[in-house]
């Protein structure tokens, strides 16, 4: 799945316990992890994912592949967001 959309979260609500590190920002879960659940079911967490679709570069952090502070040029993909937003919107009209 994406970055950030709560993968781990779903594995430690599912287990009740803490079996796997969940944060805010992008990157925690480093590797594959088997959780099991119960006797019958074995949970896999992992990465998250984000496919090469073609798009630009500054596509990348709107897809929560990239953690905000670590962008180089923070500026480029706040536009690519505010064009996709209604002028109204944006305005608060």
């Amino acid at each position: 799945g994406y970055p950030n959309v709560g993968k781990s979260s779903l594995i430690n609500s599912l287990k009740r316990s803490r079996a796997c590190g969940v944060g805010a920002m992008p990157g925690v879960t480093r590797c594959l992890q088997a959780v099991q659940l119960d006797r019958h079911i074995r949970l896999l967490d992992c990465p998250g994912v984000v496919l090469d679709s073609g798009d630009p570069p500054a596509a990348a952090p709107l897809r929560g592949a990239l953690a905000p502070q670590r962008l180089r040029d923070p500026l480029t993909p706040a536009c690519a967001i505010l064009r996709r937003c209604p002028p109204q919107q944006v305005r608060g009209d």
